[in-house]
């Protein structure tokens, strides 16, 4: 493996170089980052942990790989204006508890069982208790009475067809039925 720099650039503000690089690897797979990195700062004079790669990138059938790397002056510096991901990748730092404890607490995942099939412990002579589901309490069975919910506008129906056959038959103020009024039916001229 052989590491060629193809354009080094200082870059005060950030206080980095910028490192265009290729890797001729003849015979051999696509190096990782580990090993780029080992090769870059013996090259460069710079301590490891200080170079962190963007990217690597290779083409099919080419036995050469071309890259981006930024070399800074301190491990503190490259924490503070790297991206979190860009540092996961060179392995600067982990990837956090949370997702290692996930990792952790992953556990083998037991196959579910079919109702009409019986378990290898099933199988074996061991009894295991089944309950049954759990019964959801509805409305019809309760043992509170049912009661009917009634909207206004149905109250006021059944005051107009209480009301005695003398009385005339208004709906109230407030009535749906006072309002609403029906349109009179228009005959097709084509049909005559």
């Amino acid at each position: 493996m052989e590491i060629k720099i193809e354009s080094k650039r200082n870059n005060p503000l950030l206080n980095r170089i910028e490192v265009q690089f290729t890797v001729k690897h003849e015979g051999e797979g696509t190096p990782n980052r580990e090993i780029i990195r080992n090769e870059l700062a013996d090259k460069l004079n710079a301590k490891k942990e200080n170079i962190i790669i963007n990217n690597i990138s290779s083409s099919f059938g080419n036995q050469d790989t071309t890259g981006y790397a930024k070399v800074y002056t301190s491990l503190k510096q490259s924490k503070g204006l790297e991206r979190k991901h860009f540092l996961i990748r060179n392995k600067i730092i982990t990837e956090g508890k949370k997702t290692e404890e996930k990792k952790k607490e992953e556990k083998p995942t037991v196959p579910e069982e079919k109702p009409g099939e019986t378990s290898e412990s099933q199988k074996e002579g061991e009894k295991t208790e089944e309950k049954p589901p759990a019964e959801e309490k509805t409305e019809e069975s309760s043992d509170q009475p049912k009661e009917e919910v009634v909207s206004e506008s149905k109250k006021e129906e059944k005051k107009i067809e209480e009301a005695s056959p003398g009385e005339e038959k208004t709906p109230d103020e407030g009535s749906l039925e006072g309002e609403i009024k029906e349109e009179p039916k228009v005959k097709d001229e084509k049909k005559e």
